[in-house]
């Protein structure tokens, strides 16, 4: 891949799972090397429709950002930073909402999810495309990570900035979605995928005892040993992310043969997802200890992001006609 500019948002909400790390998390480190320039952004008032308690936001947002910092983001490569701090976002997403019809947003699989589920939407459910547009948009990406079931933000990012350029002028680069593992692929212990509505997670940064309590709940046959397993169910499709093919050879073929049972299987399941986590959980307990360089990393990649967010929003000023010559 040549140079590009990578924009993602993590919306501060909770704990997460191995399906996220190897479904995004993992990727993103992936991608901070070579000549990307990669912008990751906390995305706290996106979280402000779920989580309306200060001290469970606070502790979220720096949750998140000794997530990312514990499995080897580095801030000098990467641009980290709080959506928060930068108030262009929410300046560029009401300027979108001039722009943008009802009929439109209500296309939006969250609004149609939370419709279909009778519940209360907030205003905040309805229209965050257009923040997250605005997310988007001011930074010019060439690639947004997305899972296949997200596509839709870009499209809608992509829509309204064609619709910006068409009413003001070229403004807006249209950015393009880049499709990152497919996390339907990656079970939960019920062999649904792994998500924490599901209640089906293994916890990435969970202790020894939350790992392999919950690999010891991974639906199988339940065929003990001496008995002959099939191996294409949920153990081993977790197995397949910890293992080697070589190795992954011979443990289905001893597991297929009734050689090793479920129960040692899961044992060995837990063994290797402690052994990988360990030195990323030992990362994050020592960056647990400086929370003042937590905020440091964020202030400056807010300053970075700052520069670029205050630029686009000049030239979005000067098209739409709120600066005086």
């Amino acid at each position: 891949m040549s140079q590009k500019v990578i924009l993602s948002g993590v919306k501060p909400s909770g704990r997460p799972h191995i399906g996220n790390y190897f479904g995004a998390m993992k990727q993103f480190v992936d991608l901070q090397n070579g000549d990307n320039k990669l912008y990751i952004f906390i995305a706290d008032y996106h979280a402000l429709n779920t989580v309306q308690s200060k001290e469970e936001l606070q502790e979220n947002i720096r949750n998140v950002a000794l997530d990312y910092l514990a499995i080897g983001l580095d801030p000098e490569k990467v641009v980290l930073f709080k959506q928060s701090d930068i108030q262009e976002h929410t300046e560029l997403g009401w300027i979108f909402n001039t722009i943008t019809t009802m009929p439109y947003l209500m296309r939006a699989h969250a609004f149609k999810d939370a419709e279909a589920k009778n519940k209360d939407i907030t205003v905040g459910t309805f229209d965050y495309p257009m923040l997250m547009a605005a997310d988007i948009l001011l930074y010019s990406p060439d690639l947004v990570p997305v899972g296949k079931d997200q596509k839709q933000h870009i499209e809608i990012a992509r829509d309204t900035a064609e619709k910006f350029n068409r009413v003001y002028g070229e403004t807006f680069k249209l950015p393009e979605p880049y499709i990152l593992a497919d996390t339907a692929t990656f079970p939960g212990l019920d062999g649904q995928k792994m998500s924490k509505s599901y209640n089906n997670t293994i916890p990435l940064f969970g202790t020894d005892e939350e790992i392999t309590k919950a690999c010891m709940s991974v639906v199988t046959s339940s065929n003990a040993a001496g008995t002959p397993n099939k191996s294409d169910d949920t153990l081993f499709t977790l197995l397949s992310a910890f293992l080697n093919k070589d190795e992954l050879q011979v443990k289905r073929e001893k597991y297929e043969s009734g050689d090793m049972g479920y129960k040692e299987t899961k044992e060995l399941l837990a063994e290797k997802i402690i052994t990988y986590i360990s030195p990323m959980r030992a990362r994050r307990e020592e960056l647990a200890e400086n929370p003042e360089r937590i905020v440091e990393i964020l202030k400056k990649g807010a300053a970075k992001a700052k520069v670029i967010a205050s630029e686009k929003m000049k030239e979005v000023r000067e098209k739409i006609g709120v600066t005086l010559e």
